[in-house]
C-alpha cells in the first residue's frame, strides 16, 4: 500500500486538530472556564490603588453625578397616530414611534431621550427621565 505525499500532511494536520481541541476542552473542563479576559477598573481612590499603565498619575475616576436633564414635556407634540388597531404608530415631535421603540426627539431645551410604551387612538404614554407622562394628540 502506497501512501501519497499529498495524505501524510493531511493527516498529521487532522490528528493535530483533534488532540488540540482535546486539550482545550480538558483544560475548560479543569478550570471551569473558558478565555478569561483581564479587566482594569480604575480606582476611585488612591486608597483602592494606582493605574498600573500610568503608577504615578495622579488622576482619579471621575464620581461626580451626571445632571438629569430637566425636560418641559409641554414641548412634546403628538400630532398625529395611525396604522391599524393592533399596531399604532406616533408621530412625536417629528420622529415616529411604535410601542416599545426608545429614541431622541429635538425640543427647544435640547434633545430628550424617551420610550413609547404605549399608544391610545387619543394619546402617547412615554417614558422621559423614569417619569411617565401622557401626552395628548394635538386638536386641528
Amino acid at each position: 500500500m502506497r501512501i501519497s505525499s499529498f495524505t501524510l500532511p493531511l493527516l498529521f494536520l487532522a490528528v493535530s486538530f483533534t488532540l488540540a481541541g482535546k486539550v482545550q476542552a480538558e483544560n475548560k473542563a479543569s478550570t471551569g472556564v473558558g478565555t478569561v479576559r483581564s479587566l482594569f477598573v480604575l480606582p476611585s481612590s488612591p486608597k483602592e490603588g494606582r493605574d498600573p499603565f500610568f503608577p504615578e498619575s495622579t488622576r482619579t475616576k471621575d464620581v461626580t453625578p451626571t445632571a438629569v436633564h430637566t425636560v418641559e414635556i409641554s414641548s412634546l407634540k403628538v400630532p398625529g397616530i395611525s396604522g391599524p388597531p393592533g399596531h399604532l404608530l406616533a408621530i412625536i415631535n417629528n420622529h415616529t414611534f411604535a410601542v416599545g421603540d426608545e429614541g431622541e426627539v429635538l425640543t427647544p431645551t435640547g434633545r430628550v431621550n424617551l420610550r413609547c410604551l404605549e399608544i391610545n387612538p387619543d394619546h402617547v404614554l412615554v417614558l422621559v427621565n423614569g417619569q411617565v407622562h401622557r401626552i395628548n394628540l394635538e386638536s386641528q
